[in-house]
């Protein structure tokens, strides 16, 4: 941490790749819910009807709302959901290989190979994503879609804990693909090669290599619980300071939590060169300089 706070550059250009691609897929975003809401207006959804005193019979107006948008809404996801992640993947692959030229001015740059293996990161995130999805459909299937009144209770327990498990595992196995570009670059492989080593490191290496992305992943979750805490602070104060005030906070807490942690992946990555340095360039005999 006190590496990128010395060189900020390193959490500039980290924020730089992302928001590149985040605004304009958040302008996309507007556009489309735009078009979607002018064909299929709200009033004629339900969604104004919701009982918001009553949570059974809200969950199944809820319901009736998803299905009446779900048709136009997966229609655009078709398209937006490969645009976005094919431009995810080159501004990663780019962005992450500037910031490991910086790190390690004398390391050869490989933009083209760094794509392909940020390639498998996203394959890696949609399968991570998709398995989870499934669970909610079968949680939903023994406690929602079920005759009498829901059990808004234990679906929320089974939310919370296969959430928390599903974020969990891919901490625990995102870590291959992670350090895959910095073996590359800092060993001079190709990038099938540098993620054969990324599976073969040895406990000592791999271990601080999981305990530093379960580590980043607590603080995700801690910096989601400081942006709601600052989030909904005012509320109290809503009727004095405005509703125009209160979507200036809401913005300010999404600000915060993306730019800490655009922070501290930059920092991530700064540990897993500063760790490779310990435990892989004796064993490599490498002669580059290092920064």
């Amino acid at each position: 941490m006190g590496e990128v706070f010395r060189h900020p550059s390193l959490a500039a250009i980290e924020i730089l790749w992302r928001w590149l691609v985040g605004i304009p897929f958040l302008l996309a975003c507007w556009h489309e819910v735009g078009e979607i809401l002018a064909a299929y207006p709200l009033e004629s959804s339900g969604f104004y009807a919701l009982d918001m005193q009553n949570p059974w019979i809200a969950t199944t107006q809820i319901a009736g709302v998803w299905a009446y948008y779900q048709p136009p809404v997966e229609a655009v996801l078709r398209w937006l959901i490969p645009a976005v992640a094919g431009a995810w993947i080159v501004a990663s692959g780019i962005g992450r290989s500037v910031i490991l030229k910086r790190i390690e001015p004398a390391a050869r740059s490989r933009p083209v190979a760094a794509i392909a293996l940020h390639a498998a990161w996203v394959l890696l995130f949609a399968v991570t994503v998709w398995g989870w999805f499934r669970c909610m459909q079968w949680v939903a299937a023994g406690h929602i879609e079920v005759a009498g009144e829901p059990d808004l209770i234990g679906f929320s327990i089974w939310t919370i804990c296969l959430t928390l498990a599903f974020f969990t595992i891919f901490a625990l196995v995102s870590w291959v693909i992670s350090i895959a570009p910095v073996l590359m670059v800092m060993e001079q492989r190709s990038a099938i090669s540098a993620l054969g080593q990324a599976c073969r490191l040895g406990r000592p290496f791999s271990s601080k290599l999981t305990e530093i992305n379960l580590v980043m992943g607590i603080v995700k979750l801690a910096l989601m619980v400081v942006a709601m805490v600052f989030s909904a602070a005012p509320l109290p104060f809503r009727d004095e300071l405005g509703p125009q005030a209160m979507h200036v906070v809401w913005a300010g807490a999404a600000v915060f939590y993306l730019v800490a942690n655009d922070y501290f992946q930059a920092v991530r990555l700064r540990a897993f060169v500063e760790f490779w340095k310990v435990y892989r360039r004796p064993a490599e005999n490498s002669t580059a300089p290092i920064a």
